[in-house]
């Protein structure tokens, strides 16, 4: 590796091949509801029986999962975050600060963090991933279109005594980012590596209690929540609102809107948009979640993701909590509404996290 990037004489691609190394493989499962079995290089399968086994066949989804994603960054891509406060705003109940970040070289994320005001002792944190926002980032999760719509979900937080932090999603608002130019093969995965220098931040932060992060997302975001919570078990608890279904459920097992380059374009390019190609599943995202606990909040008239294939990822996970002996940390939520997150479903959302995150 020095041999080669000392004659092509670039410093930015020796950071490539490293970025591009793909995980160790891995066996791959044709049927990827069917949790409970673990398979060895010559695909012969035997059951998953105790703790151990099931933390090897998750080994075995992470690997899956970077197939199509691209590698997850080694930890010395990372650099100081070295925060800088742009503008700060005191309000009655809190202290919202626009700030940047930085991820790695060259990248810094630009971010809203939410601090509450009163009390003592450390607080519970939440990661605020927003949805698709082209024009305006992580500002309508922020409250900037106000504080009552109905995605303004890091004000509402803040205001029942989390810290929050909402960063911008790669590529959209005011945050631009060179993804396949710098080694990515995805902005899934760009995306992941930010969102887990935010638990970074969250995590250097006096106010926050580092055992009790979590994480919630609206679409977007909620399929975002799930994917670095996989990756970061630092994060303690997770809230997806219409943010996933099983794979042939998608549009009927169209994959094209997980293919572009706001995605992973590998779905299309390797996996020809074909759900019985594709290396993972969220059945197995949901149960490598476990034993943590997870909300699925999926509205019956969901345009994007199929309820009843919400409804077979949660049945697939279910015995890998049983198996944890977490069964009463994974829960789902089928409100009569569209592709939304309104007060009947945020209050749901929000007792679920007070449940599982604060003091008893």
């Amino acid at each position: 590796m020095r041999t080669s990037c000392a004659a092509l004489g670039t410093l930015a691609f020796c950071a490539f091949l490293v970025l591009a190394a793909e995980p160790p493989p891995a066996p791959l499962y044709p049927d990827k509801t069917k949790l409970l079995v673990i398979r060895d290089g010559e695909d012969r399968e035997r059951p998953v029986k105790t703790r151990a086994d099931w933390e090897r066949r998750r080994e075995h989804i992470l690997a899956n999962m970077q197939l199509v994603m691209g590698p997850l960054p080694p930890d010395d891509r990372k650099v100081p975050l070295d925060v800088k406060v742009v503008e700060e705003t005191r309000e009655k109940e809190y202290v919202r600060k626009k700030i940047t970040f930085a991820v790695e070289k060259g990248d810094r994320v630009p971010a809203y963090l939410f601090l509450p005001l009163g009390g003592k002792g450390k607080r519970p944190a939440m990661l605020c991933l927003h949805g698709t926002q082209q024009k305006l980032g992580s500002a309508v999760v922020a409250g900037l279109q106000g504080e009552t719509n109905d995605r303004a979900y890091a004000v509402h937080l803040v205001k029942r005594g989390f810290v929050t932090l909402a960063p911008t999603y790669v590529n959209m608002g005011d945050y631009k980012f060179d993804v396949y130019g710098k080694g990515y093969a995805s902005a899934t995965m760009k995306a992941i590596w930010n969102h887990m220098r935010a638990v970074d931040l969250l995590v250097s932060l006096p106010e926050v209690d580092a055992e009790r992060i979590g994480c919630i997302g609206h679409s977007l975001g909620g399929h975002n929540s799930m994917f670095v919570a996989v990756f970061d078990k630092r994060i303690k608890c997770v809230v997806s609102n219409c943010g996933f279904c099983s794979f042939p459920r998608y549009y009927k097992g169209n994959l094209a809107g997980w293919s572009h380059d706001g995605y992973m374009p590998r779905i299309r390019s390797v996996y020809g948009l074909k759900p019985e190609k594709m290396p993972f599943d969220f059945p197995e995202i949901v149960a490598a979640l476990a034993p943590r606990p997870f909300l699925a909040s999926a509205p019956v008239k969901d345009h994007n993701f199929d309820v009843d294939g919400v409804k077979e990822c949660i049945a697939a996970a279910r015995p890998v909590y049983e198996l944890l002996g977490a069964k009463e940390k994974l829960a789902a939520n089928y409100p009569d509404c569209d592709h939304n997150f309104p007060p009947e479903v945020r209050k749901v959302a929000y007792d679920w996290l007070d449940k599982w995150l604060k003091e008893k």
